[in-house]
């Protein structure tokens, strides 16, 4: 149980010995996968409940890159822009959105 990441080892001294204690991380934020800013909606609670917005890309991208790649998909699917003019943060995103 020990062996993962999702916990923290601290050294104490007990008794005149240094010790392991094992305490877990606490849960971070969840961020946009492009511009790493925080995402908003989503519950800070664990894993097993976490909410997540119900919309494309919900829980992965932000408001604003969620806008940005979409306006790049729907500029690459009637020829406007070529993928290679996206940047390469969004390519993966723009690809998702043309597949569908």
């Amino acid at each position: 149980m020990h062996r993962s990441n999702s916990f923290r080892k601290l050294k104490r001294k007990v008794g005149g010995k240094t010790v392991l204690h094992y305490k877990r991380k606490a849960n971070s934020k969840p961020h946009c996968a492009i511009c790493d800013q925080e995402l908003n909606g989503i519950s800070e609670k664990g894993a097993k409940t976490r909410k997540t917005n119900a919309r494309i890309f919900g829980g992965v991208l932000c408001a604003k890159c969620t806008q940005d790649v979409i306006k790049f998909g729907n500029r690459v699917e009637q020829g406007i822009m070529k993928l290679d003019e996206v940047g390469i943060k969004q390519r993966a995103y723009v690809l998702q959105m043309v597949a569908h």
